[in-house]
């Protein structure tokens, strides 16, 4: 049997089955940074309000930095018989200092104790994984600009569509993570507030100063309504849900990096480190990391389920069931960090085989709808008349074996006597690339233009 120090209302020693169920220890500990710094900050502004004497703040600032040097170099162990970080820092830094550290816990609640120390925790990685992002997005950059011209098949419905460049292609994933960084940092601004200072969900009589601590902690200012705060996970699930859409974007990516480093595409060429061989086929270069980004994106899907699970029946205001809330979320920083790692690392490493793309786009009559424009343009045909006629055409091409671009003028004009010798232009691949000019397309200048402009928002946004 158990007894806390938090249970003066319970008369008999806890059941070591409660005890077992209830003990968050094992993988709350990892919040010991920002348990001590908000006790840092909470015991400031006691003593600043008169709450505490300042005797009483030395003695337990001097207590919780030693705690922290001890727990970071060892020689304090967290895996102790406390049912969680805070009442473990709690009851050590008692052990060491005396009477002042019960003087600790004046005017606050585990309630809004937990809350701070998980949302300083969601705040500080959500700048971490932005900025890994960002080291994303400027590699996917440097990769595009070396291939503006490369050419390849772009598709839909993973069926050749319309010749695009390579480096068009990584502008549109270094967009996702644009996205990405952006909803991260407006979590971030969102979910700036301090909730020290709530106590258990009433607020406190001590005459505490909130602003004080918001300040200290680098906060924009106390959140508004106590009852909310220490109910509120809002803060958990958006940092569950931008790390989900971030891995959406990595999988999608990871996708295409798979198909592409097989032997039927061989457009990439993965270095050597970031691949596997076989146990049995010694022939075998597996594009392990990519599979492995694709395979975790499942993991931290569930990982926000279940918090949103979890929150969906809750009534106001803390409740034991939000225990749940911060497994799934160490779990998913963990994974986004190291996926970002090591994304980064393999794509800078990754070899384009332009040639192999090139050759791609021989196949699939990827300048069709070329074809089709020409006809409205040169000859004043209806789109929808002129693009039976482009059918026709491929179904010719088809049977003779060959791709759209190959056939000679006078196979053209036995279609559609109105085509000139000057079509020949408007099917090659390379020329109907450099034909969408439109704002946001895939022609050469255009993806210069994107590329010069995400360079640009990286300075003003960093």
């Amino acid at each position: 049997m158990s007894k806390k120090i938090a249970s003066a209302r319970i008369s008999e020693a806890s059941s070591e089955l409660l005890r077992e169920l209830n003990n968050s220890l094992p993988f709350d500990k990892l919040l010991f940074r920002e348990d001590i710094e908000g006790s840092l900050a909470h015991a400031f502004m006691l003593s600043s309000q008169g709450i505490i004497s300042n005797d009483d703040y030395i003695l337990i600032e001097r207590g919780l930095k030693e705690i922290l040097s001890e727990i970071e170099n060892g020689t304090f162990s967290l895996d102790r018989d406390d049912e969680d970080i805070h009442m473990a820092i709690e009851g050590y830094l008692t052990s060491k200092i005396g009477d002042a550290g019960k003087r600790l816990h004046t005017a606050r609640s585990r309630n809004d104790q937990v809350a701070l120390d998980f949302r300083l925790y969601v705040q500080k990685n959500s700048l971490i994984l932005a900025k890994l992002l960002i080291e994303n997005i400027k590699t996917l950059i440097d990769i595009a600009s070396k291939n503006t011209t490369t050419l390849l098949p772009g598709m839909t419905h993973l069926q050749h569509a319309q010749p695009i460049n390579f480096g068009y292609h990584m502008m549109a994933y270094a967009s996702m993570f644009k996205r990405d960084y952006e909803r991260f940092m407006s979590s971030y601004e969102r979910n700036n507030y301090s909730p020290i200072g709530c106590a258990a969900l009433a607020g406190t009589p001590h005459p505490i100063d909130r602003d004080i601590t918001a300040k200290k902690l680098g906060f924009k200012e106390p959140t508004l309504n106590c009852l909310d705060t220490v109910s509120d996970r809002d803060f958990a699930l958006e940092i569950l849900f931008n790390i989900s859409t971030m891995m959406m974007h990595i999988s999608r990516l990871s996708e295409e990096l798979i198909l592409w480093s097989s032997s039927e595409f061989r457009w990439i060429t993965l270095d050597d480190r970031h691949a596997t061989g076989s146990s049995i086929m010694p022939q075998k270069k597996n594009p392990d990391i990519p599979e492995l980004l694709r395979g975790k994106t499942g993991r931290v899907n569930g990982n926000l389920v279940g918090l949103l699970t979890v929150m969906k029946g809750l009534p106001l205001a803390y409740n034991k069931d939000m225990q749940e809330d911060k497994e799934g979320v160490f779990d998913s920083v963990k994974t986004a960090t190291l996926s970002l790692k090591v994304l980064n690392e393999m794509m800078s490493l990754t070899k384009v085989n332009v040639e192999n793309m090139a050759r791609a786009c021989m196949v699939g009559h990827l300048s069709a709808t070329d074809l089709a424009d020409y006809l409205v343009k040169k000859a004043g045909i209806a789109f929808r008349d002129a693009y039976h006629i482009v059918g026709n055409v491929v179904n010719m091409a088809e049977e003779q074996g060959v791709d759209i671009s190959e056939l000679d003028v006078k196979q053209l004009q036995s279609i559609e006597p109105r085509i000139q010798a000057d079509v020949l232009e408007v099917l090659n691949n390379h020329n109907s690339m450099n034909a969408r000019t439109s704002k946001g397309g895939t022609a050469t200048i255009r993806v210069e233009e994107q590329i010069e402009w995400m360079k640009s928002w990286i300075e003003n946004y960093n």
